[in-house]
């Protein structure tokens, strides 16, 4: 099948914290694009939520944003590390902090070496 978006997506693993009031829970992407990321993480949120995300890039700089939960997959935690896909897609909404730390930090992973 073929892919259906049009944005680039880069397989990375960053370490994030995400959460509805506040950003609590612990997870890691599996890629992320300049307008989303998917979420790995046993505990998901329901499609449409908003959810606010964190993270450090990897020269220390501080990412705090707004997302919007688009779709998610809930696998029982026994079976988490067999599953693919397990979590959700998020859209970014609005970046509270760091917007410019991200975009260099996109636009170097983006580049092909």
């Amino acid at each position: 099948m073929a892919e259906k978006r049009d944005i680039r997506r880069i397989k990375r693993r960053i370490t994030i914290r995400f959460g509805i009031d506040e950003a609590v829970k612990v997870a890691f992407t599996e890629d992320i694009s300049m307008t989303g990321m998917f979420i790995m993480s046993p505990y998901v949120i329901a499609p449409n939520s908003r959810i606010i995300i964190t993270f450090d890039l990897p020269d220390g700089s501080g990412v705090e944003l707004e997302a919007r939960v688009m779709w998610a997959k809930r696998v029982p935690a026994n079976l988490f590390h067999l599953a693919k896909k397990s979590g959700m897609g998020v859209r970014f909404l609005r970046f509270r902090s760091g917007e410019d730390a991200f975009d260099d930090y996109f636009e170097k992973i983006a580049t092909p070496r």
